[in-house]
């Protein structure tokens, strides 16, 4: 693995971030302390093994995997930690939202893989400058636990045609993959220590293989925008949580942050705010019934 990249007191350098507008991406970053990251990893599995038969009006696999920020505080107050936000803030400027956030699991010795794709292709959002996705590894994402795999200034492109596989393996809603062969030497893995993370553009075409280690591959993934940027095209209303500074455009209606895990208000929040979005991602779907939107 690669050492982590050095800050200049918490934030990136200007060099740092010429080379994230280079490449499509930043790695590795340490934010936590393995310790502490240690335990997050321990109150979300405790959360896990507490809600799973609770009754949930959703499974609970649709909220671990789809905002969970809007109904766990333990993502909301990560993704609105300064530690991160600090960092943040040199790729998108001071006044930051948080659009969506989710955690991706890949269970040992598991087929799951995500194909190459870009973010952007089914948001809503355009080939917009103004997203980042923030990937914070709670377990150790190596080659052989199935990291990411970047391509390296792919974002320079615009969205590209995606092909809808719906495959079983696919972590993708759709199963969406790029319509480009991608050849291995043109991967770059992004493997990451517990509490070190990545940053991609929107547009950088990504994926990742199978878990083929002994333990859980856990990623909280953060997507990361600027408050002026457009709502999503064709969707009723957008939603977004304030993470640092101000938001003085209004063009997504604020998301209060849950104080405990699962509140009937946060619930219902989620639910609306699910089918908003669905309305926005599966258009032109052959398949609508697919929970899990992102990557």
């Amino acid at each position: 693995m690669l050492d982590s990249i050095p800050l200049n007191s918490g934030r990136l350098s200007q060099s740092q971030v010429d080379q994230y507008w280079e490449d499509g991406y930043l790695h590795p970053i340490r934010v936590i302390p393995e310790d502490e990251t240690a335990n997050l990893r321990a109150e979300f599995e405790s959360i896990e093994e507490e809600w799973l038969d609770k009754g949930l009006p959703q499974p609970l696999n649709t909220y671990k995997r789809l905002n969970s920020h809007v109904v766990m505080p333990l993502v909301a107050n990560t993704a609105r930690d300064n530690r991160i936000t600090d960092i943040v803030q040199g790729i998108l400027g001071p006044d930051v939202m948080i659009f969506s956030s989710e955690f991706f699991i890949k269970e040992p010795r598991t087929k799951h893989i995500v194909s190459m794709h870009q973010d952007l292709t089914y948001w809503g959002l355009g080939a917009i400058d103004g997203l980042v996705t923030a990937w914070l590894a709670l377990s150790p994402a190596t080659t052989e636990s199935g990291c990411m795999d970047f391509v390296r200034a792919s974002h320079k492109n615009e969205i590209l045609p995606h092909n809808d596989t719906y495959s079983e393996d696919n972590l993708l809603s759709r199963g969406q993959e790029v319509e480009v062969d991608v050849a291995p030497q043109d991967k770059v893995a992004i493997e990451l220590r517990p509490g070190e993370m990545s940053l991609h553009h929107g547009l950088t075409i990504h994926g990742s293989g199978p878990n083929a280690s002994d333990g859980r591959r856990i990623g909280l993934v953060t997507r990361f925008i600027r408050p002026d940027m457009a709502a999503q095209e064709g969707a009723e209303m957008s939603y977004a949580m304030l993470a640092c500074g101000t938001d003085n455009y209004g063009n997504f209606r604020d998301t209060p942050a849950p104080n405990v895990n699962f509140s009937a208000e946060g619930v219902a929040l989620h639910e609306e705010i699910r089918k908003l979005q669905a309305d926005v991602m599966m258009k032109g779907a052959r398949d609508k019934s697919a929970t899990g939107m992102y990557d």
